[in-house]
């Protein structure tokens, strides 16, 4: 299919209310209004955590990245890539359009420069020069990686380049069904995190199936990927299997669990699991282990689907597929992972249930790490998520609900987060609006705040909250080897 890359810079009305383009203008020049009331009312927010909308009427927007500069680029999915410049406290100025192009869908990246920006359809990985004073692109698109299939199944590809390694530009690929038998076959590339050296290009894109190093596969569908900042280590969080039997019986509603993945490292430390198999289409992991039929396993280990044979079952799930390091509830669907920079925690967005009897998700959670590069909880833990910001009724979802996908930190420690559903940028702060970087003291703060009025998108208290207390002091903790050598050949 042919691709249209408009490279000029176009601008938008600002970052309030519909966005209309306006050829060849820069910016506008308007302001965004400020405070912005939250589409669907005032979230749930954690005691000494404040949250905010800073930008709305944004198209579908998906992952999110700040530029050298301070401006914050959107992937609105199916239009392109935006611009929100911002002011010195945070708030969304106004907004411009980067790239035009309705292939772009989710993934988003820069070079450690800055001045390559990198966007990717549910096809190819391109990459253009980038001037971040202008806030614009300055060259045509090249293409990095192609061949990653149709336009079908999971077609976000998620983008990820590496601070400790330079030039390593990882590519996350989910499957093309629920159940996609292509990825028993390695060489498709399907259900794959692969790294690819953007620097050691000969002038033609890297094929995906065929290149590039392998980080990990079975992997359905890890929108998620990040780098722990201490160790190096890469993680993701994977959505999970839909509608799943067992011997016979639909065990849909609370199992399988949603995963956080250990991957190893890129920058040369050794790794049993890196490069190995995650269990996808085969092998899964239990949330509510009390609800699959002939399973004596604990939350956070294996089990087989369907009915078990000689060939796929249990013990063989168990010993030689890898097991994730975290086990969220089924459903959640996590989108975005991304560390604080002392590695002390990992934020996650859930998106939400799509079919399930009761909704859940639809939150930012927050994982206690040790500091060292490993979660502080055991990988049997059904605690090892803390709610930060939620919706407080999980019956009005999804269509009356913010649905968190993109997470980006700026220069002073906020956490900014898109939501496809309602067109919206929110900020995660303190209450006085500094950076929550250094979580620790943003927990201890405002333990007894009383709910903030809705719709003014302060402080209030959350109606539900799942996981653990806040423990932010934590240094370290166990850590349970995130799984076994694959062995053994394809199914």
């Amino acid at each position: 299919m042919a691709l249209k890359h408009l490279i000029a810079v176009v601008g938008l009305s600002g970052c309030s209310g519909v966005l209309t383009a306006k050829a060849q203008s820069t910016s506008t020049g308007a302001a965004c209004a400020s405070p912005i009331a939250p589409q669907n009312g005032a979230p749930s927010v954690a005691p000494g955590f404040r949250v905010e909308v800073v930008a709305n009427g944004l198209r579908d927007p998906r992952g999110i990245i700040f530029d050298r500069e301070g401006g914050l680029l959107v992937v609105e999915q199916e239009h392109g890539v935006s611009r929100l410049s911002m002011t010195g406290n945070g708030r969304c100025r106004d907004v411009q359009m980067v790239v035009e192009d309705d292939s772009l869908n989710h993934g988003i990246a820069f070079s450690q420069d800055g001045n390559t920006l990198y966007a990717s359809s549910h096809s190819n990985v391109y990459a253009w020069d980038y001037d971040a004073s202008e806030g614009k692109t300055t060259s045509e698109p090249r293409d990095v990686v192609e061949g990653m299939g149709d336009d079908e199944g999971h077609t976000t590809r998620t983008l990820l380049m590496s601070q400790k390694v330079p030039d390593m530009l990882l590519v996350s690929r989910g499957s093309v069904g629920n159940i996609d038998l292509q990825t028993l076959d390695v060489t498709t590339g399907v259900s794959t995190i692969k790294a690819f050296n953007v620097g050691n290009m000969t002038g033609s894109a890297y094929d995906h199936a065929s290149s590039g190093l392998l980080l990990g596969w079975g992997l359905r569908n890890s929108v998620g990927v990040a780098e722990e900042p201490i160790s190096g280590g890469i993680y993701s969080v994977e959505n999970s299997v839909d509608n799943i039997e067992r011997s016979g019986e639909t065990i849909n509603q609370n199992n399988p669990g949603e995963e956080l993945n250990f991957h190893g490292y890129l920058n040369g430390t050794g790794s049993d699991v890196q490069g190995g198999n995650y269990g996808y289409p085969s092998c899964f992991t239990a949330w509510n282990r009390s609800e699959i039929p002939d399973f004596g396993g604990m939350t956070g280990e294996a089990f087989a689907i369907g009915d078990q044979n000689a060939t796929v079952n249990d013990t063989f799930c168990v010993e030689d597929r890898i097991a994730p390091r975290i086990t969220f509830d089924a459903h959640m669907a996590p989108l975005d992972i991304k560390f604080n920079p002392d590695g002390t925690a990992a934020w996650v967005t859930m998106h939400g249930s799509w079919n399930r009897e009761e909704p859940i998700g639809y939150k930012l959670s927050l994982v206690q790490f040790d500091g060292k590069g490993s979660p502080v909880e055991l990988a049997n833990s059904t605690t090892a998520a803390t709610d930060i910001v939620s919706n407080p009724d999980l019956s009005a979802c999804p269509d009356s609900c913010f649905r968190p996908v993109g997470l980006a930190w700026d220069s002073e420690g906020r956490l900014y987060m898109s939501s496809d559903s309602t067109g919206e940028i929110f900020v995660v702060t303190r209450e006085d609006g500094s950076g929550i970087a250094d979580v620790s003291e943003a927990a201890d703060a405002g333990e007894n705040e009383s709910p903030t009025p809705s719709g003014t998108g302060g402080v209030s208290t959350p109606t539900e909250t799942s996981g653990a207390a806040l423990n932010l002091g934590v240094a370290s903790g166990s850590y349970l080897a995130a799984g076994v050598a694959v062995v053994g050949a394809l199914l």
